[in-house]
């Protein structure tokens, strides 16, 4: 249990909403017996990604929060394709299948796989790593895993990921969280769990988003809304600074993203009495 949720249950509590934290794969659950589920830190979903969408579909769309539609969709990252396709501004992309054509490389570039979390098999390279690159494009397409090629943007290393969270639709609060895929750990080289991007939590601090990133948040929600034929209850929309200076999307999280409630204690409504009081809203 992440201690973010431990704190929105608690608000929850003092508001008479009885809240369990389960396992998802506790075959011993009746999940019928909740009149919501609301899927938190299921961390290891992606390492089991065909059962876990099982069990998203047979807890169905009138319980799962978000929608079991909205969690298939997030758990590939070739949602990016359809971003774009909207007019988001998310980073040029290329995907190489397994036993695909590996496309000719140049300056520096991001690798990752098209499902997964946690930074795992994700690494940054240049010119001087290319041999690596193909390594791991290899042990990807050995596992039967699409790859995603996007170029690496400079900026993050001075002004890190800014991360808004949307709370029913709603942009509520953001963090900057520091610089990811640091010069020092470019290149991966455990093919079981790769480490290239590291979040320091004593980076992380609340910040005010611009306007232009809270338009790009607001946007992305709005689209994921029409998509999806209904908002979703939480949504972090992840943004970094290009070379022009306007916000790039990097990721949305609509599955067990971190929102990041610890950081939120100061604001007039604390981020743990936003969340439940969406919570309770959506109960009805």
């Amino acid at each position: 249990m992440w201690e973010d949720d431990a704190s929105a249950a608690h608000v929850l509590g003092e508001s008479g909403v009885d809240v369990d934290f389960v396992a998802w794969d506790d075959a011993r659950t009746d999940w019928t017996a909740y009149e919501r589920v609301i899927v938190r830190s299921t961390w290891d979903y992606s390492g089991r990604l065909g059962e876990f969408l099982a069990w998203v579909d047979s807890v169905g769309a009138g319980r799962l929060r978000n929608s079991p539609e909205m969690i298939r969709w997030n758990s590939d990252k070739r949602y990016l394709a359809e971003l774009d396709g909207a007019g988001l501004p998310v980073p040029p992309t290329l995907l190489v299948a397994p036993g695909g054509r590996i496309p000719d490389l140049d300056g520096e570039f991001v690798i990752k796989p098209v499902i997964g979390a946690g930074a795992r098999d994700t690494g940054r390279f240049g010119r001087e790593a290319i041999a690596a690159a193909h390594d791991l494009l290899g042990r990807l397409g050995e596992r039967d895993e699409i790859a995603m090629i996007q170029p690496y943007i400079a900026e993050i290393e001075d002004s890190g990921e800014t991360s808004l969270v949307v709370i029913a639709g709603r942009v509520e609060w953001a963090v900057n969280t520091g610089s990811f895929l640091a010069p020092d750990s470019a290149v991966p080289a455990d093919p079981e769990g790769i480490e290239a991007a590291r979040r320091d939590e004593e980076l992380v601090r609340p910040v005010d988003p611009t306007p232009a990133e809270k338009a790009i948040a607001e946007r992305t929600v709005g689209w994921l809304s029409s998509r999806f034929g209904e908002v979703p209850l939480f949504a972090r929309v992840d943004l970094v600074s290009a070379g022009s200076g306007e916000p790039v999307l990097m990721e949305v999280e609509l599955i067990e993203p971190s929102l990041y409630l610890g950081w939120t204690s100061r604001l007039e409504f604390p981020g743990a009495e936003v969340f439940a009081a969406a919570v309770i809203a959506d109960l009805g």
